[in-house]
């Protein structure tokens, strides 16, 4: 399952293991390309928490980490930002990519 998260709750919510934050806006059309591939690694990875953040309604967490473009794909382990993905993922990519940080 893909957390929808705020503002408010990023920070506790994506300080501890390894976390996927997909920014997206309604608007968006690769966003709607990448949501059913966050959606489908989170049904299949149990290391990794998958949460998600629409920037329209929470424009203060995008700002911090320098989002101009979305879907943007933070990853954090352990509250630290490891990895920052702009544009379209493909699921072979985000597994590659997760990978590194959940072995």
């Amino acid at each position: 399952m893909v957390q929808e998260i705020t503002d408010k709750n990023f920070e506790s919510e994506t300080k501890d293991g390894v976390v996927l934050t997909d920014f997206w806006a309604t608007w968006c059309g690769p966003c709607r390309m990448q949501s059913p591939v966050v959606e489908k690694l989170a049904e299949e990875n149990d290391d990794v928490k998958f949460t998600k953040m629409d920037v329209d309604a929470n424009p203060e967490t995008p700002q911090q980490f320098g989002i101009m473009a979305i879907p943007t794909l933070i990853i954090k382990k352990d509250g630290q930002v490891v990895e920052k993905l702009v544009g379209y993922q493909s699921k072979e990519q985000l597994e590659a990519t997760l990978s590194k940080y959940t072995a």
